[in-house]
């Protein structure tokens, strides 16, 4: 039963009638005893900022399980006086105040209140905002994290790896126990509230503090997380200590030499150094590399045996005075990419031999030194013979890239 002043003195709150509320079959909700003009009033109401109204705030009066306020909604001047008619329930008269705006039927108040911080999750999923969540426990999967009067859930995951890194002797069960009571950075990252779905990333929150300060070209420390086969994930340090984003050094990315398998190289808890090779802010991504912070081997090897002055040594294993016979299957690789539209001309120029067997097979690499005007240099090695190629084109290093894959389709 809801009960009214005849005149309201503000806009944002509508005025009741002075009398009982009876539900129509119009009004109710199918399987609720609840209008939906009830509801709707009260979500109006808790979304109402009545501090601005600088009057004194809502009392609980428990003698007669009402919400009273005694002054805040008086108007400025007072309503001249008018009688109040008797209503009756269940034989006792009802009591009057001077306005009732809540009976005892507080799922009311809970269900308004529950609406609109489902929209205010919504309105904080669609803005990107960092909210301040308290991790009211764990489970399993993850952790519990207190959203106004909502409790969603974050996955372990999509927790920074600054806790981790932290304390990496603590299983993540340890971790989420400690981390209960206190209040972390997050974002939601899913809002659904018919299915009652509220999902937040620690993650998320961090890359949108400290993506900023990061990149392409930076070298920073990292700690190396999960290993697949397709790479290694590694976390990066900050300058305050903590590692708070993570990036992908690719399987091909880890080291000059032929990797089979990531793990015999690296393992979860190494210390690497990471240089950053390519940041994906849409997706936030960022790609790193340990072999680029080292020089090519293989340019490495051609210039200790055979000198840039077209000098040789007696004693090495180096060949600059006669034509150089193409490594097998280089030569078709060759005339093919002549070829490609943008190559004006190719030339084996140098060729020695590694001390190591890497592979049988015949690589093709495109050498990190720095082009010599519209002049690149390749490298073709197979089992200890390397041969040094110049390419004079007018692409790009990403052009030249795109021709050697294409020509690598074409030749079986």
């Amino acid at each position: 039963m809801w009960y009214a002043t005849p005149q309201s003195p503000y806009p944002n709150i509508p005025s009741l009638r002075h009398r009982k509320m009876q539900p129509s079959a119009a009004a109710a909700t199918v399987g609720s005893p609840y209008s939906t003009s009830r509801i709707a009033f009260l979500s109006r109401l808790l979304a109402t900022d009545i501090s601005a109204f600088k009057t004194t705030p809502l009392k609980w009066n428990s003698a007669n399980n009402l919400f009273i306020c005694r002054n805040s909604l008086t108007p400025k001047n007072p309503l001249p006086s008018f009688s109040t008619p008797k209503a009756s329930l269940s034989g006792d008269n009802s009591k009057t105040q001077l306005i009732d705006l809540i009976d005892d039927d507080q799922d009311v108040v809970r269900q308004a209140r529950r609406s609109a911080d489902w929209k205010a999750a919504r309105a904080h999923l669609e803005n990107g905002i960092v909210y301040q969540g308290r991790v009211e426990g764990s489970n399993g999967g993850g952790l519990l994290i207190r959203f106004y009067s909502l409790v969603g859930f974050l996955p372990y995951p999509q927790l920074s790896p600054s806790h981790s890194c932290k304390e990496p002797d603590k299983t993540i069960q340890e971790i989420a126990k400690a981390l209960t009571g206190s209040l972390i950075s997050v974002k939601v990252i899913h809002a659904e509230e018919e299915k009652r779905k509220l999902i937040f990333s620690e993650k998320e929150a961090a890359w949108s503090k400290y993506s900023n300060s990061v990149k392409v070209g930076n070298v920073y420390q990292a700690k190396v997380g999960s290993v697949e086969d397709y790479g290694a994930f590694a976390h990066l340090r900050f300058p305050d200590g903590l590692y708070h984003l993570t990036g992908l050094v690719h399987v091909s990315e880890v080291s000059w030499d032929l990797v089979q398998d990531v793990r015999d190289i690296l393992n979860e808890g190494d210390d690497v150094k990471v240089k950053v090779i390519g940041v994906d802010r849409n997706k936030s991504r960022i790609t790193l590399s340990i072999k680029q912070l080292e020089e090519d081997p293989l340019l490495e090897t051609l210039e200790k045996v055979i000198p840039l002055d077209g000098s040789t040594d007696s004693s090495s294993d180096s060949t600059t005075d006669y034509a150089i016979v193409p490594l097998p299957g280089l030569e078709t690789i060759i005339e093919e990419l002549q070829r490609e539209d943008g190559i004006i001309d190719i030339k084996i120029t140098r060729q020695g031999f590694e001390k190591r067997v890497v592979s049988q097979d015949l690589q093709l690499w495109l050498s990190n030194a720095p082009p010599n005007g519209n002049q690149f240099t390749l490298l073709a090695r197979a089992g200890r013979q390397v041969q040094e190629i110049q390419l004079v084109t007018s692409l790009d290093q990403d052009g030249i890239k795109s021709a050697l894959q294409r020509v690598l389709e074409r030749v079986p």
